[in-house]
């Protein structure tokens, strides 16, 4: 569980919107499509890619800078993604992303972030969305039982 205070649950309207994501591994492949379903314009800092994210940047879906993260990259950005695999490099980009009032989330210590993200779900246009303090597995559970909850004709 976190010791930090609840978070305050909001829903961004990010069309046409700078995001940033510094990383391009699979929490970032597991987080684009919903990025991009929000109108998001996507930028990724990262040297490498994994396939799913990859394929985004050649079909034209995000843009995609292939080297490491330097200082200023989250420079015009609404919301950053921190989602490499060095402890180090992330928390230098919520040092930034303070700097310049932009809401990040740092995907290996969600607690070191300024927001964190939810596990969320969909059916139809209604979307529901679970934070419980850090423990994703039961984040993950009560989404997927409150989706299968929902009935059809309440999703419209």
């Amino acid at each position: 569980m976190s010791s930090r205070e609840p978070a305050y649950l909001v829903g961004l309207h990010l069309i046409g919107r700078r995001v940033v994501v510094i990383g391009g591994g699979h929490v970032v492949a597991r987080r684009l499509r919903t990025l991009l379903a929000s109108g998001a314009r996507v930028h990724v800092v990262s040297p490498r890619l994994e396939p799913a994210v990859e394929a985004a940047a050649r079909a034209g879906e995000i843009t995609w800078e292939p080297r490491e993260y330097r200082g200023g990259d989250l420079a015009d950005a609404w919301y950053a993604m921190a989602a490499t695999d060095s402890p180090a490099v992330n928390a230098a980009v919520v040092a930034e992303a303070e700097t310049h009032r932009t809401f990040c989330v740092r995907a290996d210590d969600g607690d070191l972030g300024q927001a964190v993200t939810p596990a969320t779900g969909r059916r139809g246009d209604v979307q529901i969305a679970v934070v419980t303090g850090g423990d994703f597995r039961l984040s993950r559970r009560l989404r997927d039982e409150l989706v299968d909850r929902l009935p059809p004709e309440e999703a419209r």
